[in-house]
């Protein structure tokens, strides 16, 4: 492994870990979209995995987004007959979105990120001593 392969994962990290926090922001962002017509259904939290990708060139394993998928917890109601997402009971479907779930998700991938940023730095003075000692 070289200090290329090195920058290189932290970089596949970083960009695991950015649409990570787009995703929860997404989802906080939606978390009172209801349906507009009585009965739909409202936003669907989304969610998202990864997995580990291999890069043929050099050996080296990185991280990768495997999926965005929705989560399938049921939604929770509440009583507004006045809502036009309403049904015949006055009941409306509300995101199945947490906002403490989402924003614990966003620290975390957070100090992922950052993590993975500070090996950029660290992998470049290693790189400048290394030269250093062959002058």
């Amino acid at each position: 492994m070289d200090f290329s392969d090195t920058v290189g994962i932290s970089a596949s990290g970083m960009r695991a870990q950015a649409k990570r926090l787009q995703i929860a922001a997404e989802n906080l962002a939606n978390q009172e979209t209801t349906g507009t017509t009585a009965g739909a259904d409202p936003y669907r939290r989304k969610t998202i995995t990864f997995k580990e990708a291999l890069n043929r060139t050099s050996g080296v394993s990185g991280v990768d987004i495997k999926d965005i998928g929705q989560d399938q917890t049921p939604f929770e109601t509440k009583y507004d007959p006045s809502h036009p997402a309403a049904d015949a009971n006055g009941l409306v479907k509300m995101p199945n979105v947490s906002a403490m779930v989402e924003i614990l998700d966003t620290h975390e991938a957070n100090g992922s990120y950052e993590a993975n940023l500070n090996t950029m730095p660290i992998t470049r003075s290693m790189l400048t001593r290394t030269i250093n000692l062959r002058k």
